[in-house]
C-alpha cells in the first residue's frame, strides 16, 4: 500500500496528557490557571520596564524580551489543548500543527538566545563593570534580540519545510498535547533521515551553543566573584544575577530532564507529562523569580500602581 500524501491529510490527533474523561475538567483547570498567571505575570513585567526609566538598562530590555517570548511560547500550546479538552475534540488540523511546529520551534529557540544574552550580560556588568555601558550599548543590545530572532525564524521554518515534504500514514496520532516536532516527524512513513539530522544537528548548535555562552559566562563571574575580597562585596556581585541563574538553572534543568528521558524510556505519555515542566511550569515561575528577588522590578510595580517606591 502506498504511504498517503501529505497533501491529503486533514487532520492529526492530540492525545493530550491523559484519556480519562475524568480527569478532564481538572486538566483543564489547572493549564488555564497556569495560563493566566503567565500572561498576567510576564505582561506586568513588560509594563513595569517600559513605564519606569530606571529600568530601561540592557539587563532589564532582555528581560522584557524574555518575558514577551514567554507569553508566546506558552500561548502558542496551552490555548488549543484547553479548546480540546473543553469541545471533547481531540483534532488539530495540517496546516495548523506545521503553524505550531513553526511557532514554538522559534520561541523555544528564542528562550535559549536570550538566557544566554542576559548571561553575557551579567558576565560584563560583573567581570568588566567599568566598561559595562561601552560594550553593552543599545546597538549591541538591539543587534543581540535581533539576531536572535532571525535565526530563530530561519531555523523553524527550515524544519516546518521538512516536514512540509514528508508523506503520512494512516497513522496520525501524537502522544503529546502539542504538535512536538519529533513526534510529528516520527508519523510519517517517509525515509527519515535529513529530519533526523537537521534536528539533531539544530539541538546541538541552537541548543548546544547557548547552553554553554551561559555555562563560560557564570563560570567566569564565579572566579570573578571569588576574586573579591569582602563578604559584602561577594553577596552583592552573586545578587545581581541570582535571578537570572534561578531562571536558567529552572529551564534548563526540566529541558534536558525530558531529552533524557526521552533517552532513557520509550513512553511517550511520561515524555509529554515531563515535557509541561519547561513548556508551561518554568513561563509560569519566570514573573515571581525575578520580581520576588528583585527590588527594582518591585519598586516599578508599585510605582506603576500608584503605591509608593
Amino acid at each position: 500500500m502506498e504511504p498517503q500524501n501529505n497533501t491529503q491529510i486533514s487532520v492529526f490527533l492530540l492525545l493530550g496528557l491523559s484519556e480519562d474523561p475524568e480527569l478532564q475538567p481538572l486538566i483543564f483547570g489547572i493549564f488555564l490557571s497556569r495560563y493566566l498567571v503567565t500572561v498576567l505575570g510576564n505582561l506586568l513585567i513588560i509594563l513595569a520596564t517600559i513605564s519606569d526609566s530606571h529600568l530601561h538598562t540592557p539587563m532589564y530590555f532582555f528581560l522584557s524580551n524574555l518575558s514577551f517570548v514567554d507569553i508566546c511560547f506558552t500561548s502558542t500550546t496551552i490555548p488549543k489543548m484547553l479548546v480540546n479538552i473543553q469541545t471533547q475534540r481531540e483534532v488539530i488540523s495540517y496546516a495548523g500543527c506545521i503553524t505550531q511546529i513553526y511557532f514554538f520551534a522559534i520561541f523555544v529557540v528564542l528562550d535559549n538566545f536570550l538566557l544566554a544574552v542576559m548571561a553575557y550580560d551579567r558576565y560584563v556588568a560583573i567581570c568588566h563593570p567599568l566598561h559595562y555601558m561601552a560594550i553593552m550599548n543599545h546597538k549591541l543590545c538591539g543587534l543581540l534580540v535581533l539576531a536572535s530572532w532571525i535565526t530563530s525564524a530561519l531555523n523553524s521554518l527550515l524544519h516546518s519545510l521538512m516536514v512540509l515534504r514528508l508523506s503520512f500514514c494512516t497513522d496520525l496520532e501524537i502522544p503529546h498535547f502539542f504538535c512536538e516536532l519529533n513526534q510529528v516527524v516520527h508519523l510519517a512513513c517517509s525515509d527519515l533521515f535529513l529530519n533526523e539530522v537537521m534536528i539533531y544537528l539544530a539541538t546541538m548548535l541552537l541548543g548546544g551553543c547557548p547552553f554553554a555562552g551561559v555555562l563560560y559566562s557564570y563560570s567566569k563571574i564565579v572566579s570573578s566573584v571569588r576574586t573579591i575580597s569582602s563578604a559584602q562585596g561577594k553577596y552583592k556581585a552573586f545578587s545581581t544575577c541570582a535571578s537570572h541563574l534561578s531562571v536558567v538553572s529552572l529551564f534548563y534543568c526540566t529541558l534536558l530532564g525530558v531529552y533524557f528521558s526521552s533517552i532513557v524510556t520509550q513512553n511517550s505519555q511520561s515524555i509529554s507529562t515531563a515535557s509541561v515542566m519547561y513548556t508551561v511550569v518554568t513561563p509560569m515561575l519566570n514573573p515571581f523569580i525575578y520580581s520576588l528577588r528583585n527590588k527594582d522590578i518591585k519598586s516599578a510595580l508599585r510605582r506603576l500602581f500608584g503605591g509608593k517606591p
